[in-house]
């Protein structure tokens, strides 16, 4: 091989395009300051207005894609490269993944739809294709819900999107409905101020649109009432389970009687033995959990957190230096993993071995 001839070639190239290249490089440096400058003031425009945060999100990410491909494409025609064919293969490329991944583009177009028609936010409570939950996060492609009983549900947001969705958490007030069935003989406009005076007597029903109970309907074994007031949302389940139990009391109290259904039962003459087990209730043996820190990046404080890590390891700096000085440690250097181990009776430390903690081992002439 003709080493010769390469670098012969390669100073050639040099010399004759130094100036091209000192171009491109200067583009380099200035082109990304530019493009973060940029982000930097959208970003800062956007959340001025009255957006939500995660489409002040999606909009800075769209428009960097699109300042960085045209800074590549600048780049580029500054080399020297004839851009008109990179377009088309591009163009071509876009296409065929955009023909490949179709369900994810579709996924994050309808994930900026629901974000900027404010369809719903974080934290209402909706439903949607037959699973409902308190919204925990919208993404590109997925929105995560919260169920009552605390199950994480993924749904694609084209399905959102195509899909019926109830926001309970959209209005500040929410009507709470019941159905109550008594006995033909019971009289029905005690049945009626009954259920409204109940209704009215707790404080988180509204007064403005008033409680309301009529006869419904006519049963084959009873005659059904239907009654509604409004509370605010978030008492919602707290005023239909309290209003349940006052109205079936005070039914009771009154003497109205509740029908059945009529069932046909037969006596069972064999006797039944049942296994028991005589060991009876265990005794409650409480479980250990751990306790898992999540980070809200939204809100999180990354000064105060650096802070709080310089101070752990200036804590336990200080604590080697008085073991130093006290003469309680062996110290064994690792020097292959540059940290300090120190071992102590009732402690175990490993610290990152700097110039002055070896400058404070040999001052105490510790090995």
């Amino acid at each position: 091989m003709d080493w010769a001839g390469i670098w012969n070639d390669i100073v050639s190239f040099f010399e004759t395009n130094a100036w091209n290249i000192l171009i491109f490089v200067a583009a380099l440096i200035i082109g990304l300051i530019v493009i973060k400058l940029l982000l930097n003031l959208t970003r800062k425009l956007l959340n001025k207005t009255s957006m939500e945060k995660i489409t002040v999100g999606f909009i800075v990410v769209i428009v960097k894609i699109c300042l960085y491909l045209v800074f590549v494409l600048i780049l580029l025609s500054i080399l020297g490269i004839q851009i008109t064919g990179i377009l088309t293969a591009i163009s071509a490329l876009v296409l065929a993944i955009g023909m490949a991944l179709e369900n994810i583009i579709a996924n994050a177009a309808n994930g900026i739809v629901i974000v900027s028609n404010k369809m719903f936010k974080k934290g209402d409570y909706i439903e949607v294709d037959g699973k409902e939950g308190n919204v925990i996060a919208i993404n590109f492609l997925f929105t995560t819900i919260l169920t009552g009983d605390n199950k994480r549900v993924t749904i694609p947001n084209s399905t959102i999107v195509n899909s019926s969705v109830v926001d309970y958490d959209t209005n500040k007030t929410r009507r709470v409905d019941f159905t109550f069935d008594v006995a033909y003989e019971a009289d029905v406009e005690q049945v009626k101020k009954l259920i409204i005076d109940c209704m009215v007597s707790d404080g988180r029903v509204l007064l403005e649109p008033a409680p309301f109970c009529r006869l419904s309907s006519l049963n084959s074994n009873s005659i059904a009432f239907s009654a509604k007031c409004w509370c605010d949302s978030e008492d919602y389940w707290d005023v239909y389970y309290d209003l349940l139990e006052l109205i079936y009391n005070e039914l009771k109290r009154n003497n109205i009687s509740i029908p059945y259904s009529q069932i046909e039962v037969r006596e069972r003459k064999d006797k039944v033995t049942l296994p028991v087990n005589s060991k009876g209730i265990p005794k409650r043996v409480e479980k250990v959990r751990s306790q898992k820190e999540e980070i809200d990046l939204e809100n999180f404080d990354f000064t105060k957190a650096i802070k709080n890590r310089t101070k752990k390891q200036k804590a336990k700096k200080a604590h080697i230096k008085e073991l130093l000085q006290e003469k309680k440690l062996k110290i064994t250097l690792a020097c292959d993993e540059n940290k300090l181990l120190a071992k102590s009776d009732d402690r175990y430390n490993r610290i990152k071995l700097t110039k002055s903690l070896k400058k404070k081992i040999e001052k105490y002439n510790v090995k």
